[in-house]
């Protein structure tokens, strides 16, 4: 019988850069036992580009991508997630919507590359910068044994992987 298959959100605010590297490199390294998705408070119009560029010119699947609301997993009929991370700190600082199931969460905060000016090389280089922190936090957590975790030491062991090398702190509460 197959192992379950977990269901991971990536919230960004925008959702056109490092949510939805994170969606695509998670669908595709995950082997069949995660199903990611992605959603920000915010949504851009579109998929950032060159985050397209990068993911197409690593042998990561586009198809389907698209940026979009965080509401679409807070209705009724969504997907009910396993684990929810942000890799934004300013969605780390909002106010998310409720999530049935109680999933697991974490910070996994990655310097905005939709930010970075300069020029055509400089800005690549920050996308790539992007994906490649996302991948290896992407390769700790496939590799963890989830099932055989208990909730506390699972909400542990995700947040670590948070702060691996080019972690960004969630914006601070405003009070």
């Amino acid at each position: 019988m197959p192992d379950r298959v977990y269901n991971v959100l990536f919230l960004c605010t925008g959702n056109s850069a490092r949510s939805i590297l994170a969606e695509a490199m998670l669908n595709k390294e995950g082997q069949g036992r995660f199903r990611a998705f992605s959603g920000g408070s915010q949504p851009k119009p579109d998929v950032n580009p060159l985050a397209l560029q990068v993911l197409r010119e690593t042998d990561y699947p586009i198809e389907g991508l698209r940026s979009k609301s965080w509401d679409e997993f807070a209705r009724p009929d969504a997907p009910i997630m396993d684990f929810v991370f942000t890799v934004c700190g300013n969605a780390a600082g909002e106010t998310c919507p409720y999530w049935p199931g109680q999933p697991v969460t974490a910070h996994w905060g990655i310097e905005d590359p939709a930010a970075v000016e300069g020029t055509d090389l400089e800005r690549m280089t920050a996308f790539v910068t992007a994906q490649r922190y996302l991948k290896n936090r992407i390769a700790a957590f496939v590799v963890l044994p989830i099932a055989s975790l208990d909730k506390v030491a699972l909400r542990s062991r995700v947040r670590e992987i948070g702060q691996q090398t080019g972690a960004t702190s969630p914006r601070p509460e405003v009070a």
